[in-house]
């Protein structure tokens, strides 16, 4: 199955799933952008490389083993991926952290290099990304406008929140010692990988034939 770690930059995500990938078998762990970033990177660039993603998880699958991604594409994206329904279970864990703690890290992390405009960026883009945790129609626009002709946005554009299969796991690492994120995050993979295999996944492979 794919487990996905999503949220804005600097809620810990990169650290944690490392820190995970040393304490569970069977999990393999990867991030979005270790195959590069282009200058140009925008939404098509991030769909794309997610459907990349993807089908490597489906090659790992076929070995036997799941696979732990690290980025920033939200449950929506991860569903409207081409190759996404072939998967044998889908679960996203959505790494938060408060704004000014972010502000914090972005700027300790990349020596203060941010503009004020592109700080706030960070922070709406993580804004939103909670609103989309809790909401498919939380503004769905945000990652639809743009993005890359092959997405199958029409899977869940019907759904509600209420909706079963619509599950993000918040995590929130804000004034949080790593260990103890840790922790939670493998408790959180554990029950997902538990789920899946007693046929319990809100998102095993199956879900986009379900009838809303």
């Amino acid at each position: 199955m794919l487990l996905v770690l999503t949220g804005s930059s600097c809620s810990g995500k990169t650290t944690l799933a490392r820190a995970l990938g040393e304490r569970v078998p069977g999990v393999t762990v990867h991030d979005h952008d270790e195959v590069g970033v282009p200058e140009d990177a925008d939404t098509q660039w991030r769909n794309r490389t997610t459907e990349e993603w993807i089908r490597r998880a489906l090659e790992y699958q076929d070995c036997g083993l799941d696979v732990l991604l690290t980025g920033q594409s939200p449950l929506g994206e991860i569903l409207a991926s081409p190759s996404a329904p072939r998967l044998d279970g889908i679960a996203v864990c959505l790494v938060h952290v408060a704004d000014e703690e972010r502000r914090r890290r972005l700027n300790r992390r990349d020596d203060g290099r941010w503009s004020a405009a592109l700080l706030e960026s960070f922070i709406g883009w993580s804004t939103w990304h909670r609103g989309h945790a809790e909401d498919p129609r939380y503004r769905p626009e945000v990652i639809i406008n743009g993005s890359w002709p092959a997405m199958a946005w029409d899977r869940w554009s019907e759904w509600t929140k209420q909706d079963p299969r619509w599950t993000t796991h918040l995590l929130d690492t804000t004034e949080k010692p790593i260990a103890q994120s840790v922790d939670a995050l493998e408790h959180w993979l554990t029950t997902q990988r538990t789920a899946h295999h007693a046929g319990q996944l809100p998102l095993a492979k199956g879900w986009v034939d379900i009838k809303s």
